[in-house]
C-alpha cells in the first residue's frame, strides 16, 4: 500500500516538472522567436506601464473635423476615406511621423444616417496592406473590413453598407492581419457616428464640438527623437505607453457654454482600460453603451472602459460658478479640463427616457456556445485554439438568437480580455449568474472580461459571411486570440 503511495506521488511529481519544462520551454521560444527581452516577452513586469509624460501645458482639445460627403443623390451618399502617412505635433519638440485618414493622424468623424446607402471610396496610401473596419456596425462580412478584406499598398476598395441600427457612437479602425496594431498606434482611427429620427428628437447636447465632442482615449510612449516607441514596450499585457493623448492632444481643455456637456468616450488604446471619474467626485449621467442609448440616464460617479468599448456621458455643469475648472481623470491622470466660461445655455433638463429598449434577463436562457479565454504570457487563446485564416470555429443560421457564455480562464498572467464580436451587437444577460449592471443593458459589441469571471450574452446574427471574434487588446488578437464564425443563409 505504501509503496503504491509513493508511485502515485512519484508521477505527479513528474508529471509537475513537466509542465514546468513545457512553460519554461514555451516562453524560451517566445524569446528567440521575437529577439525580445524577458519584460517584453511578458516574463517580467512592464515598468513602463505607467502613466508618467503629464505634465505638458494645457492645449486645447483637437475636435476631428466632420467629413463631408463626395456627392449625394436620394439616399446614397458617397464619401472618399484615405489610410496615409504624415508628421504631426504630438508632443513638444520634433514633429512625429504619424499615419491617419484623410490627415495626418486620426481621422474625420463620419457621421451617418439610418437607412441611408453609404458608399466609401477607400484608398491605401501607406506602403503596407491594410483594411477598413467599421467597429460595431451590423453590415455583411464583405463591408465589414475583416482581415478577408484587406486593402493592398496603393490600391483602392469601394465599400457599401446600409446603415441599419439605431443612434450610436462606432468608429472605424484598420483590422489586417500582423498590422492592426502597429497601425493603431501610429494613429489610424476616427469616429463614425450613427443618427437617427430618435436621436434628433431628444433633448441632448448635440451641437458637434460645442456641447457635444468625441473623445478618442489613447497612451503611447515616444523616444528621444519624439518618435512613437511601439516596437520596445510589448509585453505580455500588451502596448502601454506613458504618454495620454486626448484626439491626438497632450492635456486638453474645452471652454463650455452650456449646463449640459455630452462626452462620446472612446478607448482607443491597444491595451489599457481606464476608469473615468470626475476631479471633485461628483456624478454625472451614462446615457449610452457602444450600439446606443441605455433605455434612461443612468447616474453613476464613474466607469471602465476596455479597448475598443464606448459610452456616452452627460456632465451637468450646472452647479459650478462661471471660471470653474471641472476636470474628467483617469487615477491620477487628467484626460480633459472643462472650463466653465457659462452654464446657462443649452438644453436645461435631460430626458426621463431615452429609447425604448427592451428588457432581457438571464433567466430561462439557455446557452448555445461556451467561450474560453486562456492566456499564458503571449500564449493566448479561444477555446484552446488560437487563430487561422483557413479555419471557421463556429458556424450558426442567420437571424439564429444564441446565448453565448464568455469565460475569462485564471491563467497563469490573469490578463483582462475585453472580448468582440464583428457585426452583430448583443445584450449582456449575466455577469457571474448574477444580473448586470444598469449601465450595461443597453447594446453592446465589446465587453471586458477579467480573470475568473463568466458572461452570458445574448446575441442575433443577422448578417452573412464570415465575421471575426477576439480579444480586442490589440497585441492579444495578434498573439492568435481570435475565432471565426460563419453566418449561413
Amino acid at each position: 500500500m505504501r509503496g503504491g503511495i509513493d508511485v502515485q506521488r512519484k508521477r505527479l511529481y513528474l508529471i509537475l516538472i513537466g509542465f514546468i519544462i513545457i512553460v519554461i520551454g514555451l516562453n524560451v521560444f517566445w524569446l528567440i522567436k521575437f529577439k525580445q527581452s524577458p519584460v517584453k516577452a511578458g516574463m517580467m513586469p512592464n515598468t513602463s506601464s505607467q502613466i508618467t509624460n503629464n505634465k505638458e501645458k494645457q492645449r486645447i482639445l483637437n475636435i476631428p473635423p466632420v467629413l463631408k460627403p463626395d456627392s449625394t443623390d436620394a439616399n446614397n451618399v458617397y464619401y472618399t476615406l484615405r489610410a496615409q502617412t504624415g508628421m504631426t505635433q504630438l508632443v513638444s519638440g520634433e514633429k512625429t511621423k504619424t499615419y491617419g485618414y484623410n490627415g495626418p493622424f486620426l481621422g474625420p468623424t463620419i457621421r451617418v444616417e439610418r437607412g441611408q446607402n453609404i458608399h466609401i471610396h477607400t484608398q491605401n496610401r501607406l506602403k503596407q496592406a491594410t483594411s477598413f473596419h467599421w467597429h460595431g456596425a451590423i453590415l455583411d462580412d464583405s463591408s465589414d473590413g475583416g482581415p478577408h478584406q484587406t486593402v493592398a499598398a496603393g490600391q483602392n476598395k469601394l465599400i457599401s453598407f446600409k446603415v441599419n441600427q439605431p443612434a450610436a457612437t462606432l468608429w472605424y479602425h484598420p483590422h489586417a492581419v500582423g498590422s492592426t496594431a502597429s497601425q493603431v498606434y501610429n494613429g489610424l482611427a476616427g469616429f463614425l457616428l450613427v443618427d437617427d429620427q430618435n436621436s434628433r428628437q431628444l433633448k441632448l447636447p448635440r451641437n458637434y464640438g460645442k456641447d457635444d465632442f468625441p473623445i478618442v482615449v489613447q497612451d503611447r510612449s515616444f523616444d528621444k527623437n519624439n518618435q512613437l516607441d511601439y516596437k520596445k514596450i510589448v509585453s505580455s499585457n500588451g502596448t502601454l505607453g506613458n504618454t495620454l493623448l486626448i484626439n491626438g492632444t497632450q492635456n486638453p481643455y474645452i471652454e463650455t457654454t452650456t449646463k449640459y456637456v455630452r462626452l462620446r468616450l472612446l478607448n482607443g488604446s491597444n491595451a489599457r482600460e481606464y476608469t473615468f471619474k470626475l476631479d471633485d467626485r461628483s456624478s454625472f449621467y451614462q446615457i449610452s453603451t457602444d450600439g446606443g442609448f441605455l433605455k434612461k440616464p443612468v447616474q453613476e460617479n464613474k466607469i471602465t472602459l476596455a479597448p475598443g468599448e464606448r459610452a456616452e456621458i452627460v456632465v451637468d455643469l450646472g452647479h459650478y460658478s462661471q471660471g470653474s475648472q471641472v476636470k474628467l481623470k483617469s487615477a491620477d491622470s487628467n484626460i480633459l479640463t472643462m472650463k466653465v466660461k457659462n452654464n446657462h445655455d443649452g438644453e436645461t433638463k435631460l430626458p426621463r427616457q431615452l429609447t425604448n429598449l427592451q428588457t432581457v434577463t438571464k433567466s430561462g436562457q439557455k446557452v448555445t456556445q461556451n467561450i474560453a479565454l486562456s492566456d499564458m504570457g503571449h500564449m493566448v487563446s479561444i477555446n484552446n485554439r488560437q487563430f487561422s485564416m483557413n479555419r471557421i470555429d463556429l458556424k450558426v443560421k442567420q437571424n439564429t438568437t444564441q446565448v453565448w457564455k464568455i469565460r475569462n480562464k485564471n491563467n497563469m498572467m490573469g490578463e483582462i480580455h475585453p472580448f468582440h464580436i464583428h457585426g452583430v451587437q448583443f445584450r449582456l444577460l449575466s455577469i457571474n449568474n448574477n444580473a448586470s449592471p444598469s449601465n450595461m443593458h443597453g447594446w453592446k459589441d465589446t465587453i471586458m472580461t477579467r480573470p475568473g469571471n463568466q458572461y452570458k450574452i445574448l446575441i442575433k446574427f443577422t448578417q452573412t459571411g464570415v465575421f471575426m471574434y477576439h480579444c480586442h487588446n490589440l497585441e492579444h488578437e495578434e498573439a492568435g486570440m481570435m475565432g471565426q464564425i460563419r453566418v449561413v443563409p
